[in-house]
């Protein structure tokens, strides 16, 4: 029973956590954010699995954590107001050509974070070529080009 509070313990504050710090957290990863998830992953095993290395204890974990995570895509599709919540929702960052500050400044994606999303999707060189520059769910940035 302790390895299931402990899963379900560990879960729900990895989830918070990676909620608090956004999606741009996830959506590009560097050296520094691999070397840290992997510190994470290391300090997170140790916290779930305890002092019982047990194959029974660490199947308990695994399917305390994917039972979990079923719950919880359960939920989002039954009740779309926690999908929004826990998932968030599309943020524009360019609008019409025109970089929207404050709202990456709160996403904390600047104007080369959208500019590299440009080039790589659309070979566009200039933030007015853009008409809309959208932060996904996911953490990705799309790019609306403009027409004409």
């Amino acid at each position: 029973m302790d390895a299931i509070v402990r899963g379900l313990a560990v879960y729900l504050f990895l989830l918070i956590l990676f909620r608090i710090a956004g999606r741009r957290t996830l959506g590009s990863i560097t050296n520094f954010d691999f070397v840290l998830l992997l510190i994470i992953s290391e300090a997170t095993q140790n916290t779930m699995i305890g002092n019982d290395y047990s194959v029974t204890n660490g199947f308990l974990v695994i399917l305390t954590l994917v039972g979990l995570d079923i719950a919880m895509s359960y939920l989002k599709q039954q009740f779309p107001a926690m999908e929004r919540y826990l998932d968030g929702l599309p943020l524009i960052l360019v609008d019409q050509g025109r970089p929207l500050k404050e709202l990456m400044h709160r996403a904390r994606v600047d104007e080369q974070d959208i500019l590299a999303a440009a080039r790589e999707k659309h070979g566009l060189e200039r933030i007015e070529q853009i008409k809309y520059a959208i932060l996904e769910t996911n953490g990705m940035i799309s790019i609306v080009p403009k027409t004409g």
